[in-house]
């Protein structure tokens, strides 16, 4: 199913104007509506990169970094166990 890139840009630009909400009005460090509206720009932005792609075989000079990627480059030797049978 293709999306309109019109139409994907519009929903990342009302993800964008959320998180913006919920940042000036955030409650904590924790603050779950930030970090929800955080998912929703990167959801919001995967949506409208792959309708953009599927258009015009373009893409953004953007990029969403996962935190499980920065999780696994923090990994040292010294973190590692060997286990022998």
């Amino acid at each position: 199913m293709s999306i309109d890139p019109r139409v994907a840009l519009q929903s990342l630009t009302a993800a964008l104007e959320e998180h913006l909400a919920a940042a000036s009005a955030r409650r904590g460090e924790g603050d779950p509506n930030v970090e929800a509206a955080f998912f929703a720009v990167a959801d919001a932005f995967e949506v409208y990169e792959d309708a953009l792609y599927e258009a015009y075989s373009e893409v953004t000079p953007l990029q969403v970094f996962d935190d499980e990627e920065e999780d696994d480059e923090e990994i040292s030797d010294e973190d590692l166990e060997i286990v022998e049978d």
